[in-house]
């Protein structure tokens, strides 16, 4: 840099072409002059540049004397706040004593008070009462009095509610869909009836449904009976499983679906049956208007009629005339055995029907083990739906089978027993007409 500035004016002397020795000395020292100026320029420049930096770099180093002032400060306060701290937290634990297990025992119980709510009947009347006891049992924090005494309030609430019937209007979904408002009876928490039918209460959309299916007509009336009450004691039924019990007994079949459970086989026992019981009816009436016939005829036993089998029986006694006694005999054997067919009529057909039920029973039985068997071997026993309905078929025509025989065994006894009994008159009938004939011979 320093050549370069010599010979800038060496330069600049050259071009202003001097014309002599002295001038061209001239020049050289004016040259040196404005150098040394320059020179002392820069350095007075470089020194008030120095002087700034020492000042920066003095603040500086002040500012990070103060901050680790500031640090060593900030450190003791800290370990005297954790020492206090440490001392209140003593003096909180020894003033709360077991108000810290009683705390926790109310997070754990407002928990299952709000699952208990949510299920409750009381909550169709009383919506979204159950929301803020999710806020409380999550509290990390101690509750307060007045969150306590809420707390006290709904167990209190829910305490009264299940001794209550209450009259309230809620939204009713019935069997087609169809949502209406409707006046709801909540008989304590256990079951809600609306316009005599019982309904099932959903609490993840709080409102109720109207039973598919309801159950019987007994109790259905007396559902209608104490919706009509307005005081007093009324008699109702409740399901203490709040709901469970009246949805198990709508899904019990019918006596109609019972039957159709039995299939085939069901219908054919089932025909077996009626069958049998038209059979009885007709031999019982028939039996009945023979013994009637008898029993006129015995009042009058001079005067024979051909309209029942003791005055033919005495027809043929006349008939016979005065023939030996064996004859006689014979005529009367043979009167009384061309009789008894139409007295025991039917009963043979009665007591196969009576043997027949039972065995199409068993028939229906083995049949229903057979599709369960093959449902367990295509399915498996995961469901146990699938194997519902052989099993429901095997036990359906065993008891049908059971129904049909037991009544038609004891019908044919009855028959078999009146038969019986107007033959035995006859016998004694057609015995006393040979004594009768004895005696007046002799």
């Amino acid at each position: 840099m320093l050549l370069l500035l010599l010979v800038f004016p060496v330069t600049s002397a050259i071009a202003d072409h001097p014309t002599s020795l002295d001038h061209l000395l001239r020049q050289v020292e004016e040259a040196h002059r404005q150098d040394a100026r320059i020179r002392k320029e820069r350095e007075q420049r470089f020194l008030s540049a120095n002087e700034n930096q020492k000042a920066l770099l003095e603040e500086l180093r002040n500012q990070v004397a103060a901050q680790r002032d500031r640090e060593q400060q900030l450190r003791q306060q800290h370990a005297d706040n954790e020492k206090s701290l440490q001392i209140l937290q003593a003096e909180l634990s020894a003033r709360s004593g077991n108000l810290g297990e009683l705390f926790g025992t109310v997070r754990h119980t407002a928990g299952d008070l709000q699952a208990l709510l949510r299920d409750s009947l009381v909550s169709a009347e009383y919506p979204d009462r159950a929301e803020w006891l999710d806020t409380l049992a999550k509290s990390k924090k101690l509750p307060s009095i007045t969150e306590l005494e809420r707390f006290w309030l709904l167990l209190q609430q829910e305490i009264n509610q299940s001794g209550k019937v209450s009259r309230f209007i809620a939204p009713v979904t019935d069997t087609n869909g169809v949502t209406n408002t409707r006046e709801v009876i909540r008989i304590s928490v256990f079951t809600a009836i609306a316009d005599g039918q019982y309904l099932h209460f959903l609490p993840e959309r709080n409102h109720f449904t109207v039973l598919s299916r309801q159950p019987s007509r007994h109790l259905q009336k007396v559902a209608s009976s104490f919706a009509s009450q307005d005081s007093g004691y009324a008699p109702m039924i409740i399901d203490p499983t709040r709901g469970g019990l009246l949805s198990m007994l709508t899904k019990t079949p019918t006596l109609l679906e019972r039957v159709q459970q039995g299939g085939v086989i069901g219908y054919i026992i089932m025909a077996i049956g009626v069958f049998g019981l038209l059979l009885v009816l007709l031999r019982l009436t028939g039996l009945g208007r023979v013994a009637g016939q008898m029993k006129e005829q015995l009042a009058n036993p001079g005067e024979a009629v051909n309209d029942n089998p003791l005055g033919r029986v005495l027809l043929a006694a006349g008939d016979a005339g005065e023939r030996d006694f064996d004859a006689i005999e014979l005529l009367l054997d043979e009167a009384i055995l061309r009789e008894t067919p139409a007295l025991q009529r039917g009963l043979g057909l009665l007591k196969l029907l009576a043997a027949v039920a039972p065995l199409l029973g068993l028939l229906g039985t083995v049949t229903g083990m057979i599709l369960t068997f093959q449902s367990i071997t295509l399915f498996g026993t995961g469901d146990p739906k699938l194997m519902a309905g052989g099993i429901s078929q095997a036990l359906v025509t065993t008891v049908l089978g059971l129904i049909v025989a037991i009544p038609l065994l004891f019908s044919h006894t009855l028959l078999m027993s009146r038969s019986r009994t107007l033959i035995q008159i006859l016998d004694e009938q057609s015995a006393g007409l040979i004594a009768r004939q004895v005696s007046r011979r002799d």
